[in-house]
């Protein structure tokens, strides 16, 4: 069986039973099992699985996108990590963007103690909590989404390119060394690649599940970001180490 027939009937498995194992795979395919891992590998590469202990996966659904109390849900403790390193490279005095997203939502507590700071955002949320830590706050204005309760739209759009922030701080659904940073919002993706683009530094908050995933919407090259993440899984550490600068804060 040639290379593109074995992926083709790995993925088809993978739609309907959503994980499979090395040890299935290699009596369906008859394949031995180096082949089939480093089969999985390549299809991890680009994006189409995550692999597992003993076997892959199904890799999110690109445009899926979960709403805001499912995003608090996961990871809150690696989350406040994340935060509080991210926090701890502000200085005083600075302009800073803070994206829509929880693990940003996160870092504003840790926010009070710099002085002078001025905060902009596309977040509604965020900026509610910001005015309640008395921080200079300017939220981006255009539509609110409901589910992230970002500000999206050509008004935000051309208002975010007319200033200029020390250092951004971005939420994303995935990390992936080829395919970049994505989010499965078009609207959303634009808001976040100008951000990065008027930064003078950025900062990408990623925690550890969404290394090497992949959504719709490409919003920058992984080389534009310093990541802040809980930690790297081994697997990705050397490819991501090559691309861009990685923060860890271990849980």
């Amino acid at each position: 069986m040639l290379t593109e027939e074995r992926h083709q009937a790995i993925l088809a498995r993978l739609e309907l039973d959503e994980i499979v194992k090395v040890s299935d795979l290699l009596q369906q395919l008859e394949a031995s099992e180096s082949t089939i891992r480093r089969d999985l590998q390549d299809l991890e590469d680009k994006g189409f699985l995550v692999r597992i202990h003993g076997g892959a996966k199904k890799s999110q659904q690109l445009g899926f996108e979960p709403n805001m109390t499912e995003k608090t849900a996961k990871f809150p403790s690696e989350k406040q990590l994340i935060a509080k390193q991210a926090a701890s490279v502000i200085k005083d005095g600075e302009v800073i963007y803070l994206d829509a997203g929880t693990t940003t939502l996160e870092m504003i507590p840790f926010l009070k103690t710099i002085h002078a700071l001025k905060v902009v955002t596309n977040s509604v949320k965020h900026a509610s909590l910001l005015i309640d830590h008395s921080i200079d706050t300017l939220i981006l204005g255009g539509t609110i989404k409901i589910a992230t309760n970002a500000v999206l739209g050509i008004t935000a759009s051309e208002q975010l390119r007319k200033l200029r922030f020390n250092r951004c701080f971005m939420g994303m659904n995935g990390g992936h060394t080829e395919a970049g940073f994505t989010t499965p919002d078009p609207e959303e993706a634009m808001i976040k690649q100008i951000a990065i683009e008027q930064s003078q530094q950025a900062y990408v908050l990623l925690d550890h599940s969404k290394f090497q995933q992949t959504t719709f919407a490409q919003v920058a090259t992984i080389e534009a970001a310093t990541i802040i993440t809980d930690y790297c899984p081994k697997n990705y550490l050397t490819k991501f180490r090559a691309k861009t600068t990685l923060m860890e804060v271990f849980a």
